[in-house]
């Protein structure tokens, strides 16, 4: 069976995409499995450079195919940020609690009806030493005017969607991971598996 890396540490990003990927005639393997693997600073100006940059260093250490995702909160009143940003929001080594407390109190003067905002995710899939492919998933919503649910991690506590009347942190597991900026991204790079993976 091929096997295929995810280029990440964050065992929440990857409990998620393991259960979108289920299903292909694929192993998912992660860093884990690979003493030693580089840790990538994520020094591009943007998520797909991040995604990239990831991708192209796992693809090197391990010689596997391998997929890697960057995702970012992107608030129209805050211009787009803090987009490419989101993980350090609140500076280096902050803790999603940081990161939600310093955009709920940017936003605290900004009216219900401008709150608007997207979750976007970009993933790159490098299965040789050419371009990798590109895939992108996004959902839109409101920043809220305080934490709601415990689900989840990162700002879904504060990223509300109007059609279900819930943030993602109020959904359960399986609800998010139909709907969510990741899964529309991997949704996609699914397809890429299977057709460029798969195929061969």
């Amino acid at each position: 069976m091929r096997r295929i890396v995810l280029a990440t540490n964050n065992k929440h990003k990857i409990k998620e995409i393991k259960d979108i990927l289920s299903g292909l005639a694929v192993k998912i393997v992660t860093l884990d499995d690979f003493p030693g693997a580089p840790r990538v600073e994520e020094t591009g100006k943007t998520l797909e450079e991040n995604a990239i940059l990831k991708a192209e260093a796992v693809y090197r250490f391990t010689g596997l195919p391998s997929l890697a995702d960057d995702s970012g909160l992107e608030v129209d009143a805050l211009h787009g940020a803090p987009g490419v940003m989101s993980s350090r929001f609140a500076g280096e080594h902050c803790s999603f609690e940081d990161n939600n407390r310093k955009l709920l109190q940017m936003m605290s003067d900004v009216p219900w009806e401008k709150r608007g905002a997207k979750f976007v995710c970009v993933v790159a899939l490098m299965r040789d030493s050419g371009q990798p492919a590109m895939v992108r998933g996004e959902v839109k919503g409101r920043i809220t005017l305080e934490e709601r649910g415990e689900k989840g991690f990162g700002y879904d506590p504060v990223f509300y969607l109007p059609q279900l009347n819930k943030t993602f942190a109020q959904l359960s597991f399986k609800e998010k991971n139909r709907i969510s900026h990741r899964a529309r991204a991997f949704g996609k790079a699914k397809n890429l598996i299977e057709k460029g993976l798969l195929d061969d």
